[in-house]
C-alpha cells in the first residue's frame, strides 16, 4: 500500500491571549467565506473587525485559562489515533492541518510531502458537514492541490462526514449516560443538544447538508442510548442581524424551565474537542441563563477528546476508507452558489465569543451586504454606531 498518512482537519485556536489578535486577522481575512465585491478591502477588513474584538476575546479565553486548548486535544487524539491504528495493523503517519492557526493546513502538507506519503486519508474532525467548515478546509485543500504537482503523486481520498458511525454513536451515548446516571431522577433529567447553529440561507440557498445531518445524528445518539429520556435540539453561537437555525439555544432553554424542567444535561453535539465554546459559552453563559430560568442542576456531557471508543471509531473509519474507493476533494459538497445576507428585520451588528471559534466567519457575510452598502453610498455603518 505504501506509506500512509491520516491528515487530520480542525479550526484552530490562540493558545495565548496575544495570540487572540492574529488568530481573528487570519479567520476574517478568508476569501473563500467573507466574499467581497472588492479584493483590496479584505485585509482592511479583516484587521477592522479583530481590531475591534480583540480585547473582549482575550477577556473570554482569560475565563478558560489564557487559550484555546485546541491544540493539545488534536495532537493528544493524534497520538491516540496512530496507537489505535497500530494495534489494527495499519502503520500510519498522523498530521494536524488546523484552519485558522498554528499547525495550519499548509504546514501539513509540506511535512506529509517531506515524508513521501503515497496514500493519505483525510479526516476533518467534525462528525457533520458544514460548507463552512469541513467544506472550507477542502476548499482549501482543492487549491493547495492544483498548485502543488508534488501532490498529484498521493493518492488520496476524503471522508466528508461520519456522524453515522456506530462507534462514534456510543461514545457519545456512553458520556450522555454517565452523566444521567450520576442524577437521583435519572430518567427524568431532559437531555438537551447543542449544535453550533449556521445561517439559514447556507441552508435553504447554498444546500448545506448541516441541518440535516445534525437532526439525523441527534436521533441516532438518542437510538444508541436506549433511554425514556425526552430530549430537545437546538442551535447555539448566533451572531450578527442575520436569521440563524432555530431553535436557539439561549431561548430554548429558559422555555424548558417555564415548562417545569429541573435537571438539564447539555450535549455538545457538534464538537468534539473541548474549547471554547463548551469551556466558556456553555458552561458559563448558558449555565447562567439556566440558573436565571430556575434550572439549578445544569450538567454538561465532556467532549469526546480522547474517548477510547471514539478513538477506536476514528481508526475504524481510517482503515475502511483505504479499503473503499478513493472519494476526491471535487466531489464533496460545495457551496451551490454565492450567498448574500442581509438584515431581514432590524440593523444591528454583533460578534459573540464564538464568532472567532468555528463558523462565526460566515457571520459576517451580514456585516459584508453593511459594507457593500456603505461603498455604494448609503453609509450604514455609521447607524449602527461602529464608525
Amino acid at each position: 500500500m505504501g506509506r500512509v498518512g491520516v491528515l487530520l482537519l480542525n479550526l484552530g485556536g490562540p493558545e495565548k491571549l496575544e495570540d487572540v489578535g492574529p488568530f481573528l486577522y487570519n479567520l476574517f481575512s478568508d476569501p473563500e467565506i467573507i466574499r467581497l465585491p472588492f479584493p483590496w478591502l479584505q485585509k482592511p477588513l479583516a484587521w477592522f473587525i479583530a481590531s475591534r474584538r480583540t480585547k473582549k476575546s482575550q477577556e473570554n479565553y482569560r475565563k478558560i485559562g489564557g487559550g484555546s486548548p485546541l491544540r493539545r486535544i488534536t495532537e493528544a487524539q493524534g497520538e491516540a489515533l496512530k496507537e489505535q491504528l497500530q494495534a489494527l495493523g495499519q502503520e500510519a503517519n498522523i498530521y494536524i492541518g488546523m484552519r485558522y492557526w498554528h499547525p495550519y493546513t499548509e504546514e501539513a502538507i509540506a511535512r506529509l510531502n517531506q515524508d513521501d506519503i503515497e496514500k493519505l486519508v483525510i479526516l476533518p474532525l467534525y462528525p457533520q458537514f458544514s460548507i463552512s467548515t469541513s467544506g472550507s478546509s477542502f476548499r482549501l485543500l482543492e487549491k493547495i492541490w492544483q498548485e502543488d504537482p508534488r501532490l498529484q503523486r498521493i493518492e488520496y481520498t476524503v471522508i466528508p462526514s461520519w456522524y453515522k458511525q456506530p462507534g462514534y454513536l456510543q461514545a457519545m451515548a456512553a458520556l450522555i449516560a454517565q452523566e444521567l446516571d450520576q442524577l437521583p431522577n435519572a430518567d427524568e433529567a431532559h437531555i438537551f443538544f447543542s449544535a453550533h447553529g449556521v445561517p439559514k440561507s447556507y441552508v435553504e440557498e447554498a444546500g448545506d447538508p448541516y441541518q440535516q445531518e445534525i437532526e439525523e445524528c441527534t436521533y441516532l445518539i438518542m437510538q444508541t442510548l436506549n433511554r425514556p429520556n425526552a430530549h430537545t435540539l437546538a442551535y447555539q453561537s448566533r451572531v450578527g442581524p442575520v436569521e440563524w437555525l432555530q431553535p436557539y439555544t439561549e431561548d430554548a432553554i429558559p422555555e424548558l424551565a417555564e415548562k417545569g424542567v429541573k435537571d438539564l444535561v447539555v450535549v455538545p453535539i457538534s464538537f468534539v474537542s473541548e474549547h471554547i465554546e463548551t469551556l466558556e459559552e456553555i458552561d458559563l453563559e448558558y449555565r447562567e441563563i439556566a440558573e436565571e430560568a430556575g434550572i439549578h442542576n445544569f450538567r454538561r456531557v465532556p467532549a469526546l477528546n480522547t474517548h477510547p471508543v471514539f478513538i477506536k471509531a476514528l481508526a475504524d473509519l481510517v482503515v475502511d476508507a483505504l479499503k473503499a474507493p478513493s472519494i476526491k476533494l471535487s466531489q464533496v459538497y460545495q457551496m451551490k452558489k454565492k450567498v448574500k445576507i442581509y438584515p431581514p428585520e432590524r440593523w444591528e451588528w454583533g460578534i459573540t465569543t464564538s464568532a472567532e471559534v468555528w463558523n462565526g466567519r460566515i457571520a459576517m457575510l451580514g456585516f459584508i451586504g453593511l459594507m457593500i452598502e456603505l461603498i455604494t453610498g448609503h453609509g450604514l455603518l455609521h447607524m449602527l454606531g461602529i464608525l
